[in-house]
């Protein structure tokens, strides 16, 4: 089986989901290379990407940033590789049907650095702007396979929005399948126009053999409680909602440690509210750590706290990574009734859900789990079960290469 895997980005440190997929794969004998919009935009990798060596695989275009100088760089490309104008690149750069990529020359260098291979079984894109790309692609000739994108959040929920009308119109049409993470996900992609009958509902996983297996007794009720938030700094994290119901525990109780692990655009306004709330000296926000350093954090961890929202632009999350994690890691969770969360976390089983902006229901959350570590061993042994039973990566990478074949041998 050959797979492309077009990306946005890559490597990309937050995205382990779908560097669990690549490998997964490539560890079932699949022929995998992937393509990315743009190369890395952090220096820091995950392991894995050596490990398997996932760089001698990927092609990314090079082109200047400066719109003045692609031209230039266009004709020089053209002039280095004899033949470069070729059928391919010459239709990139037909604007009336590929738009604002073409007008931009970026599907044109897309063209030259993607080109050249011979055909793949599955040209898979995660999220629905880089499945605008494969669709290009395959239409110009230079990918050929069937078409899979896979869905994740803000490209169902925010990114049509920034479109007068919706741009996965001739996607839905012409790609052979569509993954969704979650129910409401795949009702999502219906309602946008999608025909029911290409999707599949395919869950994101963890390995739960990475992580350390669930406290059997509770914890030393004595013993400091350690409470944990990852993610990027955007707004549908909720971060802001995080540290409104965790200030005032830190006040009233110094035996309460609160973590962020992340980063991103609003990190100077979350600093400057816990200073606001009175706990800045409270609150460690370390920045972004690799997945060896998140696996011994979450060890050390008594409770997750994911307080997603649909953020005013309508971005809205798909089932975040770091829930799962912490659950295979028999932490309880406190987070929102929000996009696909309550299909991952059983309300009360193992852990909290409240209201979006909730910051009372967050605490009050909290507050119970801080006073009964009986009930966060309970919990967290029951996150553990669910993640084996319904988000264990090996299981899902089985169940995707079986989706790679059916497709191939359907169509």
């Amino acid at each position: 089986m050959r797979a492309a895997f077009l990306l946005a980005e890559f490597p990309c440190v937050s995205e382990t989901f779908i560097l669990d997929q690549i490998t997964g794969l490539i560890d079932r004998g699949c022929d995998i290379e992937i393509f990315s919009a743009v190369p890395a935009s952090n220096a820091a990798v995950h392991p894995e990407v050596e490990a398997y060596g996932l760089l001698k695989r990927h092609h990314v275009p090079r082109m200047p940033e400066s719109m003045l100088l692609r031209p230039l760089a266009a004709l020089r490309a053209a002039a280095t590789h004899p033949g470069a104008l070729g059928w391919p690149p010459a239709r990139s750069l037909n604007v009336f049907r590929y738009g604002p990529p073409a007008a931009s020359l970026r599907l044109f260098f897309e063209t030259m650095a993607y080109g050249g291979h011979r055909p793949f079984d599955v040209v898979h894109c995660h999220f629905g702007p880089s499945g605008l790309r494969g669709l290009s692609m395959r239409d110009l000739g230079v990918l050929e396979g069937k078409l899979v994108t896979s869905f994740y959040g803000y490209d169902v929920s925010e990114f049509p929005g920034r479109r007068k009308s919706n741009p996965y119109r001739r996607l839905f049409a012409e790609g052979e399948l569509f993954l969704a993470l979650s129910g409401v996900m795949r009702r999502q992609l219906i309602d946008m126009g999608c025909d029911a009958r290409k999707i599949v509902v395919h869950a994101l996983g963890v390995n739960p053999r990475l992580f350390p297996a669930p406290r059997p007794n509770p914890a030393d009720p004595r013993a400091p409680l350690r409470i944990l938030t990852i993610g990027r700094m955007v707004p549908k994290k909720g971060m802001e909602y995080a540290l409104r119901a965790v200030a005032p525990l830190l006040r009233e109780r110094p035996g309460i440690a609160y973590t962020v692990l992340g980063d991103g655009p609003l990190r100077l306004s979350l600093e400057r509210l816990a200073a606001e709330l009175g706990v800045a000296q409270r609150v460690q926000m370390p920045g972004w750590k690799l997945r060896p350093e998140i696996v011994r954090a979450l060890a050390e961890t008594d409770i997750l706290l994911a307080p997603s929202i649909t953020a005013e632009s309508g971005d809205q999350e798909g089932t975040p990574v770091a829930i799962m994690e912490a659950m295979t890691s028999g932490i309880p969770v406190v987070s929102t009734l929000h996009a696909g969360i309550p299909e991952v976390v059983d309300d009360g089983i193992s852990g909290y859900l409240v209201a979006e902006r909730d910051v009372a229901g967050l605490a009050s959350a909290l507050r119970r789990l801080a006073d009964d570590p009986t009930l966060r061993a309970r919990m967290g042994q029951a996150g553990r079960r669910i993640i084996e039973e319904r988000h264990d990566i090996d299981k899902l990478n089985d169940g995707l290469l079986a989706i790679y074949r059916d497709l191939t041998n359907r169509c």
